[in-house]
């Protein structure tokens, strides 16, 4: 699914900006400062595989998360898992929307079966919901993949 892309020789990501065109080009965009209207025109095209994208956001969490502490629900293996059922829909022709093969981060405060979601409580701590919340439902359905969840303050 890489059509004509190249890896900066520096970090081996692959790299993007604007041409004269309007078009995405090869230049100095890293994949996670792609807007997901970039990412997801890449994805649709068969320029960029969803199973790359999801590794690169992971890649830049495992780098800057032991700073940030924005993740308290990390789901790396999950979203590799999702990224290449994606990757298997869209290189089929099911193609789902601007969504699908897009990285996502829920708030804590969102339900997710079967993942600890706490709403930033310490009373809730181990709370696993049994059902996703509408919000959560309509982003897998759109073929959002998720990273994990994001912390928050009680």
């Amino acid at each position: 699914m890489n059509r004509g892309t190249q890896h900066s020789p520096a970090t081996g990501e692959r790299i993007f900006a604007r041409n004269g065109g309007g078009k995405l080009a090869q230049v100095d965009k890293k994949l996670h400062h792609l807007t997901i209207h970039e990412a997801g025109k890449l994805l649709k095209g068969g320029e960029l595989s969803p199973v790359e994208l999801t590794q690169a956001f992971l890649d830049r969490i495992a780098e800057t998360d032991d700073r940030l502490h924005s993740f308290i629900t990390l789901l790396s293996e999950e979203a590799m898992s999702e990224a290449r059922a994606a990757e298997a829909e869209i290189r089929g022709g099911r193609y789902r929307g601007p969504l699908h093969g897009i990285p996502i981060a829920l708030k804590d405060l969102y339900d997710t079966a079967g993942i600890r979601t706490t709403a930033g409580s310490r009373v809730d701590f181990d709370r696993v919901p049994t059902e996703d919340s509408t919000p959560t439902a309509r982003l897998k359905e759109a073929g959002a993949i998720l990273l994990g969840k994001l912390a928050m303050h009680e």
